[in-house]
């Protein structure tokens, strides 16, 4: 059985991949890459063995999967690549459209949980590409951005105020925000536990690489954008790679909250690879 890997096509997840992809870490992963909706779908599917996916993944399809421990994606504050961008300010929103990016999954749903219980604003949504549209002119009145589109339009003259969803989130709860999580597909776990548990491991192995080569991995991801080294540094600095007790506080408080608007049916339990 050859391991089915996804792969988040972000620059976030560069930290945990490259020592996998570029053969510092040995691996006979097969790497399938695709924004966080598209490996959604792939693992509801049976598609992937294991993958990054949206956080809102596990809870809407808890007994699917094992979460893989110690390993995650999110934020302690600022996330700077998960974006409100608008041209006004948050509570003149209301009653107006928001582009949301077809991408996300997570982003989505947490910033109706903020319009709801921090800025007090009901919106229409409109799914689609914010570059797309900035590009052929259209100017919608607020566009919800992820990855590296909102690392790329996160300061575009036409959108001067600007709300990132971690930092909104801790503002509410105090608490980091998971915006992406490793699953396992239990019914791979079925066919070749020794297999997924080495490829567990290994992407563990890959993470703490990528936290101890920091500065390399700026570099890289500097030269692969529009962005500078200081700017790659802070952004990457901002992001969490841990799931630790706090992190598992925050995804469960995001789960509760899913579950008080009704976008989730049931709080899950997370249960980790055995």
């Amino acid at each position: 059985m050859t391991i089915r890997l996804g792969r988040i096509g972000y620059l976030n997840v560069l930290p945990i991949y490259h020592p996998l992809e570029s053969g510092l870490i040995d691996n006979d992963f097969t790497v399938v890459s695709g924004p966080p909706s598209e490996l959604n779908g792939l693992m509801d599917r049976g598609e992937l063995d294991i993958s990054a996916a949206s956080s809102i993944e596990y809870g809407r399809h808890p007994g699917k999967y094992y979460l893989v421990p110690d390993v995650a994606i999110g934020s302690r504050g600022p996330v700077q690549s998960v974006l409100l961008l608008s041209r006004h300010p948050a509570k003149e929103l209301s009653g107006k459209d928001i582009l949301v990016s077809a991408q996300t999954h997570t982003s989505a749903a947490l910033l109706r949980i903020l319009q709801a219980e921090l800025w007090g604003i009901e919106t229409g949504y409109t799914t689609g590409s914010a570059t797309a549209a900035l590009e052929k002119g259209d100017l919608p009145d607020a566009i919800l951005a992820i990855g590296d589109e909102a690392l790329n339009l996160r300061y575009h003259p036409d959108y001067p105020h600007r709300f990132d969803l971690g930092e909104a989130w801790r503002e509410l709860t105090g608490l980091p925000f998971i915006f992406g999580v490793w699953l396992v597909q239990r019914s791979s776990w079925d066919r070749s536990r020794e297999k997924l548990q080495y490829a567990a491991r290994t992407l563990i192995e890959g993470k703490i690489w990528g936290v101890s080569h920091m500065p390399d991995v700026c570099t890289m991801a500097a030269d692969a954008s529009c962005l500078s080294d200081e700017e790659m540094c802070s952004y990457f600095h901002g992001l969490v790679y841990e799931f630790g007790p706090k992190e598992q506080q925050g995804l469960l408080a995001f789960y509760e909250r899913l579950k008080a608007h009704g976008l989730l049916d049931e709080v899950p339990e997370l249960h980790f690879l055995p």
